[in-house]
């Protein structure tokens, strides 16, 4: 009696994990082979958004200035903010200034004129001759008087800082028509105009001046070492009609003066010590250079 084996390779639990783990990579590559998308996908417009676009460019191009697929809408407002923006950066006459600052411009000083005009109109209730609505008095005046009334206020503004030909020739035409002649007229408004704020007043004028700034104009005499130390510089101002000493504080933060410059101080807040009338400058003031 005979027996047949068959001869079986056996194989270890491994080498069968691996052999199932390959045929599923492979079967799996297979699959996803089949369902890759590609990675670029090409958009086409629906029907509907075809034919829209057809009408709106109007290949006739009985519309200028459509851009490609632009609607009529689109377009309106485009064009309306160009022609903004243009109307915006337009030159008011070829000037410095646009259209837009120039109009802002006169509405500011439309606005500032109607209150400087009330301003006037409350201070005709102390002054009447600052009430704006007043007639102007050289309109009253005779064609001779009114000659020698510009030719006089002419004269004065030469002598008077700040004042214009206009304002002086008013003050003098009021006097007139009280009343009193040409010349007496200019001597009361040149005292007048003389003492008035801001109107720079010789050395001399100082004491009688009845305010507690005046303004001056002169020539540094001498400059002595500052005994306090709050004390920035302390000196002596002359000019053709006298002396006074002047006091400059740190606190105001004036410009430094050399001896022998002209100088002209405005708003000097005026003291008295040992009957002398002395200036002050405080943060108020201010120094001029008239020679640079």
């Amino acid at each position: 009696m005979s027996t047949n084996y068959a001869t079986v390779d056996e194989v270890s639990d491994d080498e069968q994990a691996g052999k199932y783990q390959t045929t599923v990579d492979e079967w799996a590559g297979e699959v996803e082979d089949e369902w890759v998308v590609e990675a670029e996908v090409e958009l086409r417009a629906s029907v509907e958004q075809d034919i829209q676009g057809t009408v709106d460019y109007a290949d006739d191009q009985e519309i200028e200035g459509r851009l490609f697929g632009e609607t009529l809408e689109a377009q309106e407002k485009r064009e309306a903010r160009e022609c903004e923006v243009e109307r915006t950066h337009e030159r008011w006459d070829r000037g410095r200034y646009s259209m837009r600052e120039e109009q802002t411009r006169i509405v500011v000083n439309e606005g500032s004129e109607c209150r400087r005009r009330a301003f006037k109109r409350r201070a005709a209730s102390v002054d009447p001759r600052c009430d704006p609505d007043a007639p102007d008095p050289r309109a009253r005046l005779s064609k001779e008087e009114l000659a020698m009334v510009n030719e006089q206020a002419k004269r004065l503004q030469a002598k008077l800082e700040g004042w214009s030909r206009a304002a002086i020739s008013r003050r003098l035409a009021e006097r007139v028509v009280e009343g009193i002649g040409v010349l007496g007229a200019v001597v009361g408004v040149f005292e007048e105009l003389e003492q008035a704020a801001g109107t720079v007043i010789p050395i001399a004028a100082v004491e009688e001046v009845d305010r507690g700034e005046v303004c001056i104009e002169g020539t540094v005499k001498v400059l002595w070492e500052a005994t306090h130390p709050k004390i920035s510089q302390v000196g002596l101002i002359e000019d053709e009609s006298g002396v006074c000493k002047v006091t400059v504080w740190k606190a105001s933060e004036q410009p430094l003066m050399t001896e022998g410059e002209r100088v002209r101080i405005r708003d000097a807040a005026k003291s008295w010590y040992d009957g002398r009338v002395s200036l002050a400058l405080t943060g108020w003031s201010r120094i001029e250079f008239p020679g640079q």
